[in-house]
């Protein structure tokens, strides 16, 4: 069965290294181990993802310069996609305290460099995904019909990270007032696990992934509800490298899940959202 990886980044040294060493992450790096993660070249990142059947890998880019101090890695994210475009789709990150200017950078990197959807990251951005600077930005990815993905859940000792930013009542706003607009929740929500999964049920425009967060408790209702109520809702997604791929793969292998409901979360679902039909893969 081929596989789509909803939240991937490739592990070279930049990247490695990058996340070590930023504003954002350093002392969650520790807390979590990250400094062991060992980086590669980038050429037999892609070869290991042929190897474990992935298909394609969406890299999502993060803006948080305005209150991190810390660069955009989107450059990056244009690099790895340039290299293998048939391996990598690009969401550029946009800061939504940069106003016009980042309403004219998702017109830019989406008509100049193809960039397939944009992401962001309330609890960096300090705000929550229904508050308005995010709006412009939403009206625009709703006109150029591409998807917008959120990450919903603060890791640990990020300063000024708050789970209030993460809670998907805010989505469930924000798909209320933008039907047209597909948005995806990265991790779930955690640890509003009962909310993101009702978010889903009730607003046709609102997808999730549970990364990082598959072994956690609640857990169980998460696969509960990919077996049941948001089986089209659920795409597959890694974290790597904050998570080794195969780590991922081999948990949402022992998910008792059936053969239907396997392919629509690792594969159709994510098919779907990124506009790319039903093929079936050979």
């Amino acid at each position: 069965m081929s596989i789509i990886d909803f939240r991937f980044r490739p592990n070279t040294p930049e990247i490695i290294n990058g996340i070590k060493n930023s504003t954002m992450f350093k002392q969650a790096c520790k807390v979590i181990g990250f400094d062991a993660r060992k980086p590669q070249p980038l050429e037999e990142i892609v070869a290991g993802l042929d190897s474990l059947g992935v298909e394609l890998a969406v890299i999502t880019g993060r803006d948080c310069e305005t209150t991190y101090g810390f660069p955009a890695n989107n450059g990056s994210v244009q690099e790895f996609c340039r290299a293998y475009p048939n391996k990598f789709v690009g969401f550029w990150g946009v800061d939504p305290h940069k106003g016009m200017a980042a309403v004219y950078e998702i017109v830019k990197v989406v008509e100049e460099y193809g960039m397939k959807g944009i992401a962001i990251d309330p609890y960096l951005a300090h705000i929550p995904a229904c508050e308005a600077r995010f709006y412009p930005l939403y009206t625009k990815c709703a006109e150029l019909g591409i998807p917008v993905f959120v990450t919903m859940a603060p890791p640990p000792q990020v300063k000024g990270a708050i789970m209030d930013y993460a809670d998907p009542r805010h989505i469930d706003q924000v798909a209320r007032d933008f039907p047209e607009l597909t948005l995806i929740m990265s991790h779930g929500g955690y640890p509003f696990v009962n909310e993101a999964i009702f978010a889903c049920m009730r607003n046709a425009n609102v997808y999730m992934d549970f990364s990082e967060y598959e072994r956690s408790p609640m857990a169980d209702v998460f696969v509960d509800g990919m077996r049941g109520c948001i089986q089209d809702k659920v795409v597959f997604a890694s974290a790597h490298p904050f998570i080794e791929l195969k780590d991922a793969l081999d948990v949402y292998a022992s998910f008792d899940l059936p053969d239907t409901v396997r392919r629509k979360v690792m594969y159709d679902n994510a098919r779907r959202i990124l506009g790319l039909g039903d093929i079936v893969p050979q």
